[in-house]
């Protein structure tokens, strides 16, 4: 098929990707003038394995093309994707209007955007204003976006589930045979209407992110009853009611997509007209977690942190990422820099980002090696927890540390181990 691929997001450019991979004839429209020149010189804005070497590759066959969303493309291909940010809803309708003209034939739009529940509807109401030949379907499903940044790629490729809101049998054919090479070891695909699978999506994010809320505040907990987390996090993992997956404890969430998809849902609830009382607390919860670690820090000194200086190891938002959006490091930044604290930052991806989001600070020093940044610190920070800082030389860094204390914010580290080595230790709610 021939498919056009509308967005600047990280789904729209793994789509655009995978679907080239498979065989079909792709264009990936970009409306961002800097992120077309980028990615025509070979450069993606995001740090995600293995996908710059699938654009390439696709782009060398022919199978993938880059166009300029801001211009009408020469011909309308079968299938518009669209995966456009959550605030680009009008732009998408705008779109439909702009395209909907020059087509011929059937026309399947996918729409993977975030956008409010019930979008992929008004979008097939903008459709139906159009007049198309006589018997060609023209129809709009949902297909929300499920991926993980740091994963995306494969989270494509080999996806574990796939949300389908479709409202004909026609689109439900269509869409089934664009991931049929995506979906071979087993049927993953559940179809549902539209608003069905816009509302799961959110859904998933708001029960995620209360199951972390609900960790955090049980490693509080257990910070002042003297137990010890990790104990209980295996405990309940073992329950099958319960289940092992985001039990983990930490200095809180971050990531732009995961926190606007739990406020996204939040909003829907209220305009509803029902009271999120349960998500609103989730991320109160939440932003108060990413503080944590700084009260440790603060109360270790007896609140005397001026002049001091602090490593910190990790500030990208999660793993296998360089992105920093609401990043718990953000929040430690601000915290250490308001006490006259120097920092000193070693993060393997997120260091650019980092310098975009601070710019040039003399309380703000950016190393390339991780026992740079550690060296003659009064405190070394773990925020993110890059494979690479799970077995550090424990020995090298209590040398070389003005004072040996850890903060774990991952609690990545054996408490009783990192002792043996002369460090103090805090995690979250481990003993």
């Amino acid at each position: 098929m021939h498919i056009d691929v509308y967005g600047d997001t990280l789904c729209a450019h793994v789509a655009a990707a995978a679907l080239a991979s498979s065989g079909h004839a792709v264009t990936l429209f970009v409306s961002d003038a800097q992120q077309l020149a980028a990615l025509q010189a070979g450069h993606l804005p995001w740090r995600e394995p293995g996908l710059m070497e699938l654009m390439a590759e696709q782009i060398a066959s022919g199978r993938l093309r880059l166009g300029d969303a801001q211009q009408l493309p020469a011909a309308v291909g079968q299938v518009l994707w669209l995966a456009k940010a959550p605030n680009r809803v009008e732009q998408a309708h705008a779109l439909l209007r702009r395209l909907a003209a020059q087509v011929q034939g059937d026309w399947l739009v996918v729409n993977q955007s975030t956008f409010p529940v019930g979008s992929t509807e008004t979008l097939q109401a903008t459709l139906d204003q159009y007049q198309f030949a006589a018997g060609a379907h023209h129809e709009v499903v949902s297909l929300p976006d499920l991926l993980t940044e740091g994963a995306a790629l494969q989270g494509f490729l080999r996806a574990e589930q796939w949300l389908l809101g479709a409202d004909s049998e026609w689109a439900r054919r269509q869409v089934m045979e664009l991931l049929r090479p995506f979906n071979r070891r087993r049927d993953v695909v559940q179809v549902m209407r539209p608003r069905e699978a816009e509302f799961t999506k959110l859904a998933i994010s708001g029960m995620l992110a209360t199951r972390l809320s609900y960790m955090n505040d049980m490693a509080n907990l257990a910070d002042t009853l003297g137990v010890d987390i990790e104990r209980v996090r295996l405990g309940m993992g073992a329950d099958s009611r319960i289940g092992e997956a985001y039990l983990y404890p930490g200095c809180g969430f971050g990531g732009l997509k995961f926190s606007r998809d739990v406020m996204s849902l939040a909003s829907t609830l209220e305009v509803s007209g029902m009271q999120a009382q349960l998500l609103d607390q989730v991320l109160r919860i939440n932003e108060r977690q990413k503080e944590v670690l700084f009260r440790k820090l603060w109360r270790h000194y007896g609140t005397h942190l001026k002049g001091r200086r602090v490593a910190i190891w990790g500030v990208a938002f999660k793993p296998e990422t360089g992105r920093i959006d609401n990043a718990p490091s953000l929040r430690m930044l601000e915290a250490l820099w308001a006490q006259g604290v120097q920092v000193h930052v070693h993060d393997p991806q997120a260091l650019p980002e980092l310098h975009s989001w601070a710019g040039e600070r003399a309380d703000l020093i950016l190393h390339d090696d991780p026992y740079s940044a550690a060296a003659q610190a009064d405190a070394l920070v773990l925020l993110t927890e890059w494979k690479a800082y799970w077995s550090p030389d424990f020995p090298r860094l209590a040398h070389s540390m003005k004072a040996p204390l850890l903060l774990d914010g991952r609690n990545i580290w054996d408490p009783d181990f990192v002792r043996e080595h002369g460090f103090d230790y805090y995690g979250i709610g481990r003993r």
